[in-house]
């Protein structure tokens, strides 16, 4: 298929084109492979840095508002957008440049991240042809979607931004609020590798990125992520309920089990919270309904029984039906609780 003349002009315009004394193949395969291989090379001679670097963000949420002010902090020039502009107001304090829509921020931008809430929010916030990020973003620009999301829609990302002479990574993130304010996220990274490795000065200041593969693939392990996180989670708020039904102090409990083999990222994060009945949200219930979604959806199109998933995803879906879809994932017990008429009471709080 021939590349329309519009986009063939555009990518012939490129540097890396002119430049070029072979002769390359006027169809769409021909010139972008030409292309990535050109960018890919360029990407790695250009590193990123402060000084050469801007910078976009979309989404300054409960994670986004910290992940970004790292970067501020380490220097980048920061352009912003957020659809309630208060939420984005730290952020503003600190020096960021407020953009009107996701393509305002990508024509001032380099490199964009996002994280957003939903798939529809992704496709909206990047895709989108009057509004969207890829349509603001010049050749070599990279876009960098940090949202859990479809694996289906990363991929199409990736490919709708090779078709305008860009790169796009899929780089969900896991650690919740914790993680995000003290920058040890665990980063799960699909996509040109390269561009990947390009991009650590970024991902540095955020955590630890994790190469999983191709586009979608950090998708796909981060989905992997949710299913382990949401069965880990059941097994800690039924722990805490039976060691409440049999006399035990909670908080005793917790503190002798986290040094054993039933320690867990989530008995550190949650368990003290849960004693104090702090269901504030490092992540909503809502978006963890959202993510199980996904993986079950992911799970028929494999042909994969996955019985966890489903319960904890039920669990989860209890808390929506009772106006809870806002608080944190740690408001399990609450579902527990009523499963069972029993309220787990305050004790003393486990360490830190």
């Amino acid at each position: 298929m021939m590349l329309s003349l519009r986009l063939l002009l555009n990518l012939l315009s490129l540097p890396h084109l002119r430049s070029q004394s072979t002769t390359i193949s006027l169809t769409s395969g021909g010139i972008i492979a030409h292309l990535r291989r050109s960018m890919a090379t360029d990407a790695v001679a250009d590193p990123v840095s402060p000084a050469k670097t801007r910078v976009g963000w979309i989404g300054t949420g409960v994670m986004g508002r910290s992940m970004c002010a790292h970067l501020m902090k380490a220097g980048y020039t920061v352009t912003v957008f957020n659809r309630t502009i208060s939420k984005a107001q730290p952020l503003l304090d600190m020096g960021a440049h407020l953009a009107s829509s996701p393509l305002a921020v990508a024509s001032q931008s380099d490199v964009v991240f996002s994280i957003v809430g939903f798939p529809s929010d992704v496709r909206s916030v990047l895709l989108d042809p009057s509004s969207g990020a890829l349509s603001g973003l010049r050749p070599g620009g990279v876009l960098v979607d940090m949202t859990t999301s479809d694996p289906s829609l990363a991929a199409e990302i990736a490919s709708s931004a090779v078709s305008k002479g860009c790169f796009s990574i899929d780089a969900p993130v896991s650690g919740g609020d914790r993680g995000a304010k003290n920058a040890t996220l665990a980063i799960f990274a699909g996509g040109d590798e390269s561009v990947v490795n390009r991009l650590n000065p970024l991902f540095s200041h955020l955590g630890k990125v994790n190469y999983m593969g191709g586009p979608g693939k950090g998708q796909y392990a981060k989905l992997a992520n949710q299913i382990a996180i949401a069965s880990t989670m059941l097994g800690l708020v039924e722990g805490m309920m039976y060691a409440h039904k049999s006399g035990l102090d909670v908080g005793l409990f917790l503190n002798a089990i986290s040094t054993g083999a039933a320690g867990s990222k989530s008995l550190d994060l949650y368990g003290s919270r849960i004693l104090k009945r702090d269901f504030e949200p490092g992540f909503f219930v809502n978006h963890f309904i959202k993510d199980l979604g996904i993986c079950l959806i992911e799970c028929q199109k494999m042909g994969l029984s996955l019985p966890g998933l489903a319960l904890a995803q039920q669990l989860y879906l209890s808390l929506k039906a009772h106006g809870e879809g806002n608080l944190g994932t740690q408001a399990l017990i609450l579902t527990l609780e009523r499963l069972n008429n029993v309220t787990l009471l305050p004790s003393s709080a486990p360490s830190s």
